[in-house]
């Protein structure tokens, strides 16, 4: 299982990822989940993914393969006039990678599927947030749902409901999501640390805040730490039930 939470703040987009991924008890491993592609002042373009992983690394392999060089291998990520049709190439590509596992060895229904969330800014256009479903369809971020998540979601979604606003700003951005994080591997085992993470500010169309937050990270560790204290301070602040 996997968690990672892609965000449009006023500020620019803000994605995080997890890096975990498991077989079975006995065989865990870490794989990045997270891909950026740009071409300074004109595209910058962040792909995370959840689901089969031989399903989402042959989707990058493809796509990043036809990014060396655009001109010579149609369609690219790096060549597209608009994020929409970004979108539309990687539902494409991810749709006829599943139907392609699907048609030879194991037919389980669920097997090969995977989801993506898809966001950037290509110049003449604003930043965008897109979530892409493993039938090859997708919808887009708006005011009303400014946020998607893709994983293990439901342990840190209620975080996210509670303290998201549009107007923060990136530092605020990764106390949110690093709470929103560790609450999900608190609950689930399935997901755990390094975090990716990537900030994107609007209009600079090109990458500037990216980085990785490992598991001793000491920021990391006393936002945990503090995090917990303060949710048994609130507790033990607020009145007692009274048994009858």
């Amino acid at each position: 299982m996997t968690y990672c939470v892609g965000m449009m703040l006023e500020k620019g987009l803000v994605f995080m990822s997890d890096t975990r991924t498991n077989a079975g008890f006995d065989n865990i491993s870490k794989f990045r989940k997270m891909t950026t592609w740009d071409t300074p002042g004109d595209r910058v373009l962040t792909l995370m993914s959840a689901g089969n992983l031989a399903t989402t690394q042959a989707v990058v392999s493809i796509l990043d393969e036809r990014s060396k060089s655009p001109e010579d291998r149609a369609p690219s990520l790096l060549a597209v006039p608009s994020m929409f049709q970004a979108a539309r190439m990687v539902a494409e590509t991810l749709r006829e990678v599943i139907d392609g596992h699907a048609n030879v060895g194991q037919r389980a229904s669920s097997t090969f599927h995977a989801t993506l969330i898809l966001g950037g800014q290509i110049a003449g256009g604003p930043p965008r947030l897109f979530l892409i479903y493993p039938e090859g369809n997708f919808i887009e971020a708006s005011e009303d749902t400014p946020f998607f998540q893709v994983g293990e979601t439901k342990y840190g979604r209620p975080i996210l409901v509670r303290a998201y606003d549009p107007e923060m700003g990136f530092e605020e951005a990764m106390k949110l999501l690093l709470v929103s994080f560790d609450s999900t591997l608190k609950a689930n085992l399935t997901v755990a640390a390094p975090f990716d993470f990537h900030f994107y500010e609007t209009d600079s169309l090109e990458i500037r805040h990216k980085g990785r937050i490992e598991a001793e990270d000491p920021y990391y560790n006393d936002l945990s730490q503090g995090w917990g204290d303060a949710l048994k301070a609130t507790l033990d602040s607020l009145p007692d039930y009274t048994m009858e």
